[in-house]
């Protein structure tokens, strides 16, 4: 095993809800909830899984086998839109709130591919500098998830080198 310049990492795990289907409600709560845990210097900030704009729990989109219904069209185009093009103004504000903590952060973010428009349930991470580190797409969405993301390539699996170790999203 390395032996790596740290021992241990302080971790702030964050667990809250998201302002659903409004990415600039819900960066802005992100930046809010890492402005809180930065006073107890964490090294490590970590956000749940689609954090922004929130996980859509038991929608479906209006999507049936054969069929699929107009409201579900609309609720999914305002989640596609309120999804991340990565980079972007969210990740550049998410960046400097990593900068202001002086943490490395994890969160993740429905991301909206700047060239396909495909939709992909990712997880960012961003350096103490607030530079972002790593763009990971969830490699195959499960059950009905594949009616909302995309499958990510079968290469994408970027990992960050940390004074910890290596980290994959």
């Amino acid at each position: 095993m390395e032996d790596f310049k740290e021992k241990n990492c302080k971790i702030a795990l964050i667990q809250d809800s998201p302002v659903l289907f409004d990415k600039q409600a819900s960066t802005a709560k992100a930046v809010k909830l890492i402005k809180q845990v930065a006073t107890e210097k964490p090294e490590l900030i970590v956000f749940p899984e689609l954090f922004i704009p929130g996980y859509p729990f038991g929608m479906n989109f209006g999507f049936v086998v054969g069929g699929r219904h107009e409201s579900g069209r609309k609720d999914w185009w305002l989640y596609a839109d309120n999804s991340l093009v990565v980079p972007g103004p969210e990740t550049k504000v998410l960046g400097q709130a990593a900068k202001e903590a002086s943490a490395y952060l994890s969160i993740g973010v429905s991301e909206r591919d700047r060239i396909s428009g495909s939709l992909y349930n990712s997880n960012l991470i961003f350096g103490p500098d607030g530079s972002l580190l790593s763009v990971h797409r969830k490699l195959k969405p499960t059950g009905s998830e594949r009616l909302v993301w995309a499958d990510a390539n079968k290469d994408y699996f970027p990992v960050v080198d940390s004074p910890w170790g290596k980290w994959a999203a």
